[in-house]
């Protein structure tokens, strides 16, 4: 959530930014209903003073005399106050409402533009010199036996993959190697979260309410699937204040991710490049906003080590500011090489929010110097999304004879196999 002060403060400046992501929000409404309140609060202040000054007045004639009745100005007073609260708590949840709808401010350094203005920071190792035709990783996992998309469509419909022997071990060694190196050598705490939060906690991350319609929903209970571990460990500290000497906090999750964005991206949804469900492993930090960014460079490096060790090549883009998230004030995505498919695939994004999902979980921390409390950043980002990684992985690795070597740092996870 953008700050209601920068509004009142600075709001051309607000403008400008929003306008740079090409998503002005509606600040002459803001700037009203903000006016708005603000004649309402001073309104009720200067009437709640009246009427006390009044009361104690009648307070005063009613010990000399019993019989003193209160003036009715004392009851209009009253009765115009309580209507003005209710006008106030109107305009209060207009605002509230605006303030939701409106995304982050993107950071200085972030590229302006569309899709088309990302900015390719580094490219790591070089695409496969295959000796032969590559295959995709449908092609692939069938004659493997690794995935059965008939079988997952059968059960649930389309766009869910269904992982089986080989395919479901590869898979598992993944999530717990990737695990083991963010927690033993990259310093994150592992979290086991629940995969059904509720709207608050989706409220918090940016899901809601501008998102609402691309998620699953448990209509009885108000839960949500989640779209990614980030929602509910980002509410690991929803409404806490936590310690300066604490920060940075950093977490890691396996969880699987839920979204039904799938059927809209044509053909872009062909095996597991887009499917409803998929897995992944998270990465979330709590930081300081004076070393926010920081963190975000280290959060890339700590993505970047898992892509690096699989042995995939791969760039780093900074997005423009009309390619960020809703919830994004910059973001670097990771995009992994496909040879079968013949292009890059993003498999991390990794994002500063910086106080803006803070805002709205308030989320704060108590400078060890002053005692006054602060929002915190909040960064998160994949480590990685296992299905496009594991297309890219196949198609990497595969072998003239249709089998797929191993990255020998997942040897020890499958007993050292070093063949599928």
């Amino acid at each position: 959530m953008i700050d209601l002060k920068l509004l009142r403060d600075n709001p051309e400046a607000l403008r400008e930014a929003l306008t740079r992501r090409g998503a002005p929000a509606n600040l002459d409404g803001l700037l009203k209903l903000e006016q708005e309140r603000r004649e309402l609060i001073a309104s009720i202040e200067q009437d709640r003073q009246a009427l006390k000054q009044g009361s104690d007045m009648f307070a005063k004639q009613k010990a000399k005399t019993a019989t003193a009745t209160a003036p009715i100005s004392l009851k209009q007073l009253s009765d115009g106050i309580a209507q003005r609260e209710r006008q106030l708590r109107d305009v209060e949840a207009k605002i509230d409402h605006e303030l939701a709808l409106a995304p982050n401010i993107p950071h200085a350094s972030v590229p302006v533009g569309t899709a088309s203005a990302n900015q390719i920071v580094r490219t790591i190792g070089n695409k496969p010199a295959l000796s032969f035709a590559p295959k995709d990783h449908l092609t692939l996992s069938g004659q493997r036996g690794l995935i059965d998309f008939e079988r997952a469509a059968k059960m649930t419909g389309s766009h869910f993959p269904l992982f089986a022997g080989a395919g479901a071990r590869l898979e598992r060694a993944l999530i717990n190697w990737m695990l083991d190196v963010h927690t033993k050598e990259h310093g994150y705490t592992e979290i086991s979260p629940p995969v059904l939060v509720n709207r608050p906690s989706m409220f918090s991350t940016g899901q809601l309410p501008k998102f609402e319609e691309d998620m699953y929903r448990l209509k009885d209970d108000d839960l949500f699937l989640i779209p990614t571990a980030e929602v509910p460990v980002t509410n690991l500290h929803r409404e806490e204040i936590l310690e300066e000497a604490q920060l940075p906090l950093k977490y890691t999750a396996y969880t699987p991710c839920f979204r039904r964005e799938a059927g809209s991206y044509g053909k872009e949804t062909r095996g597991l490049v887009r499917v409803h469900q998929f897995d992944k492993v998270e990465l979330v930090k709590f930081t300081l906003p004076e070393t926010s960014y920081d963190e975000l460079e280290r959060l890339v490096t700590d993505a970047e080590t898992i892509l690096q060790r699989l042995g995939l090549h791969y760039r780093v883009v900074a997005l423009a500011t009309g390619d960020l998230s809703f919830a994004a004030a910059k973001c670097y995505d990771l995009e992994a090489w496909a040879p079968g498919l013949n292009q890059f695939l993003e498999v991390s994004s990794c994002s500063n929010f910086e106080a803006f999902q803070a805002r709205r979980a308030n989320i704060r921390y108590r400078q060890a110097a002053t005692k006054k409390t602060a929002y915190v950043h909040t960064l998160n980002g994949s480590g990685v999304a296992l299905a496009r990684t594991l297309i890219c992985l196949l198609e990497t690795h595969q072998q003239a004879d249709g089998r797929i070597r191993i990255p020998e740092a997942l040897r020890p996870y499958l007993d050292g196999q070093t063949l599928l």
